[in-house]
């Protein structure tokens, strides 16, 4: 755990995927059957559509309720997503929707996230 504040100088860092954080079911779809370059378009002409939450939303709804019942930072959740800056916009409008606070992210344009877990300190990847 990192030493950034919280309870005797420690937070927990939680990376999250964006299909994790975000029900991206269509958009992999279309990603599956038409590639990259219908995928990201997709992403782009949908990015004011907000997105469902997806598998692991609650868990970091909750985590991020830790900080404001303790007034303190205790987690900090971090998006690592294998989507584009560009194609990241509807994820991120989607997050100030939902009122995530989340403010860190790496966007890898399809590349694995893994590298950038210990570069963000995370504890726990979803």
């Amino acid at each position: 755990m990192e030493d950034k504040g919280g309870v005797g100088g420690k937070q927990l860092v939680v990376g999250i995927s964006s299909r994790a954080l975000f029900n991206l079911d269509e958009s992999h779809r279309i990603f599956e059957e038409q590639g990259k370059e219908a995928f990201c378009q997709y992403q782009i002409d949908h990015e004011e559509e907000i997105l469902p939450p997806g598998v692991a939303y609650h868990l970091v709804k909750k985590l991020l309720d830790i900080n404001e019942r303790l007034r303190q930072q205790m987690v900090e959740v971090i998006l690592l997503s294998r989507n584009s800056a560009d194609t990241g916009l509807r994820v991120f409008n989607s997050i100030r929707h939902h009122g995530l606070d989340i403010t860190r992210a790496a966007f890898t344009s399809g590349e694995s996230p893994f590298g950038y877990i210990s570069a963000f300190g995370a504890d726990l990847f979803l």
